[in-house]
Order: structure tokens, then sequence, then C-alpha cells
């Protein structure tokens, strides 16, 4: 009876004589890469990998069918990435990235007009106001019309909150991601430090609502089970409620909203930091229409939309895998109007000059049935 170092042998040369096929492989696709070069094709051929990949799962027996594809999957994205190398082919992605790179300033500006949603004391501002030294800053009432302003050119960037470390995602802005083309340029985390506000001489016991944004109310739902007979009322913004209890003639109603809002709207703080996680923070973007890449970027964002079958979104990661390329996040969104279609959003940390990061971008493409770029950025 062999033992097992018998079988570790026999895998030891047959791995052999796999790495010896598998470079022979590869110096082919080299050939082929040259000829594709001086007859100017493509170095993506959908139809012959399909007819390809069909091919070598019909070699084997049915039980090795699954672990084939998925090996012949990978064989072929790492010889795409070769070919590429060897061609330069540039995807118009890359080329819009190269071109960013070598056209947007070195330094990031100090004064801008800057959209932001809310009112005055909003945690947008004070964001907006940790990325830019001299904003000028133009509130709108909502999202949506954040992105509006950036589209249309009344400004030239825009601060929106994308996610909480208590909340989550702010779920509304990846739906308007979808719609809208922008670029992420700047990203910042904020810590979020929620205080109950009230007209002053207003006792907690004689509060009967209080109005917020709906992801303040869920950064401060422990702290709210102590209000049971108060109508909790949505707001489109933490400022926005500051501002609405100060302009009520009601004297039972109280907000949640930033301490700085209780001078700006000379109101009496009733409780600090009542946000149920301390350590409560929330990340912004800020938003072009134009694509800038500043010097230090190493985070990107993008968006994909990868085929429905089994294996497509593996096959992504694999990418990042095999690359070396760290996901920092990973998220799915069911796609509006498109039944059971989801968009997958990624954010990775590379150095937007590395080499690695330049092919991650040129193959993203051929993983995804839609790829959207969003941006390539520093976080402070």
């Amino acid at each position: 009876m062999a033992s097992i170092e018998d079988y570790r042998m026999k895998i030891d040369e047959i791995d052999k004589e796999i790495v010896a096929k598998l470079e022979e492989r590869m110096r082919t696709a080299e050939e082929i890469a040259k000829y594709k070069q001086q007859n100017e094709l493509p170095v993506y051929d959908a139809m012959r990998e399909r007819e390809k990949i069909d091919a070598i799962t019909n070699m084997v027996s049915e039980d090795m069918a699954g672990y084939s594809r998925i090996l012949y999957n990978t064989i072929m994205e790492i010889s795409k990435d070769h070919q590429r190398k060897i061609t330069q082919q540039d995807t118009e992605c890359v080329k819009a990235i190269k071109k960013a790179l070598d056209e947007t300033s070195k330094v990031f500006p100090q004064r801008a007009v800057v959209a932001c949603q809310g009112v005055t004391g909003s945690y947008s501002q004070e964001a907006c106001e940790k990325i830019f030294k001299m904003p000028q800053i133009f509130f709108l009432k909502n999202f949506n019309g954040v992105f509006s302003a950036i589209e249309s050119g009344l400004c030239r960037y825009g601060i929106l909150p994308l996610e909480n470390s208590t909340a989550g995602s702010v779920n509304q802005i990846y739906d308007l991601m979808m719609k809208h083309n922008f670029y992420i340029v700047k990203s910042v985390r904020l810590k979020i430090d929620h205080s109950l506000l009230a007209k002053k001489g207003v006792r907690r016991e004689n509060i009967k609502e209080i109005v917020s944004h709906e992801q303040a109310i869920m950064q401060c739902d422990d702290f709210l089970k102590n209000f049971p007979h108060a109508k909790i009322t949505v707001c489109e913004n933490t400022a926005a409620a500051a501002k609405l209890v100060a302009e009520s003639d009601r004297n039972d109603i109280a907000a949640l909203a930033s301490h700085n809002c209780s001078s700006l709207y000379n109101l009496e703080c009733l409780e600090e930091n009542v946000q149920d996680n301390k350590n409560n923070y929330t990340r912004f973007i800020c938003i072009s229409k134009k694509l800038e890449i500043f010097p230090g970027a190493d985070r990107t964002s993008l968006m994909l939309v990868t085929a429905h079958k089994p294996g497509s979104l593996y096959n992504v990661l694999a990418r990042f895998n095999a690359l070396g390329i760290n996901l920092v996040k990973l998220e799915s969104r069911p796609i509006p109007e498109r039944d059971f279609k989801y968009m997958f959003y990624f954010d990775i940390t590379s150095e937007v000059y590395s080499e690695e990061f330049i092919r991650l971008m040129n193959q993203l493409q051929d993983l995804s049935s839609e790829c959207t770029y969003l941006g390539s950025y520093t976080e402070v």
C-alpha cells in the first residue's frame, strides 16, 4: 500500500509538469499578443474564450468539470493580463485615469464652491470644512440636489455622507450613484456626536416629539427608548431639525443634532453624546463632475454589475487576490427597475501609480457586464 509520502511525490511530479506547461502556454500567449498588436486586434475575444472554456469542460469527467472551468477562467484572466503587458493596450477607463494623473493639479484646492445637503450647522458642513480650508458652501435641500448642482456646473464639488459605523451605508447615496455621473476626489471620516437640543426652559419629561435625520435616529436607537411616548419624526437633516425646533412655537419638541447647533439656533443642550456607539463615525465623500486624481491617491471606489451566473463575482475577487490588492469594502445594492439584478460597490486600497492597480483596472471591464469607475482619492 502506498504511503502519503508516495502520493506527495506523485503530486510534486505532476506540479512540475503543470508549471512547465503553464509557462509554455504563457510564452505562446506572448506570441499571440504580438500578432494581435501587429494586426491591430483586441486582446479580449469573448467568443473564442467561451468556446475554449466549453471545450475544456467537455474534456474532463463530469465531477471535474466545475474545477476545470474555475481553473481555466483564472488562466484566461492571467493570460489576458500578460498580453496587455506585451501590447500595452489600455482600456478607455485606464486612459482616462492616466490623463487625469497628468492633468490634475498637484495640490488639492483650498478654496472652492461646494454643495452640501442641509442648512448651517450640518455635519456635511463640518466635513466640508475639514476637506477645504476656505469653502464657499452652497446648501441644498436634499442629496439629489447636491448631485444636480455638480452636474449642472453650479458647484465644482459636493459633500455627501456615504456610510456610518453604527447605522451602516446611506442607501439613498448608492441609488443616486447609479443615476448620476460623478467622481470621488476625496473622503473624510468624521466623529459624530449627537446631542438632544430643545428651546431654553424645556424639560426632558415634557418632550412629546423628537425630530432628526433618519441616520441620526438609527444611531440613537437605545437613547430614544427613554422617550416611549414621544413621536419620532424624520427630518431631511440634523441641522434642519435643530432649526425647525428653534422656529417652532412649541415647548414640547426636541432635536437630535450636533452640539454646535445649540449656539447656532439658540437652543439648550439637554444631553450630550446620546448616540448608542460612542465611537460613532460617518464617512463623507467629496465629489466632482470632472475626474481629478490628486497626489497620494491610494483608495479607489468602483461599481460593478457581474453576469448572472455562478462564479462571476468569484472571478472579480480572484483578480484582487492575484494582484495583492486589498478589498476594504464590498456591498451589494439592487438596481432600480431591474428585477433581481444587483450592483456591487467596491472600495480597494492600492497606490494609483502602481502597476498592479493599472493591471486590475484593465481587467475589470472584461470581468463584468457593467463597470463604473468612481475615482481614486485619499481619505483624511
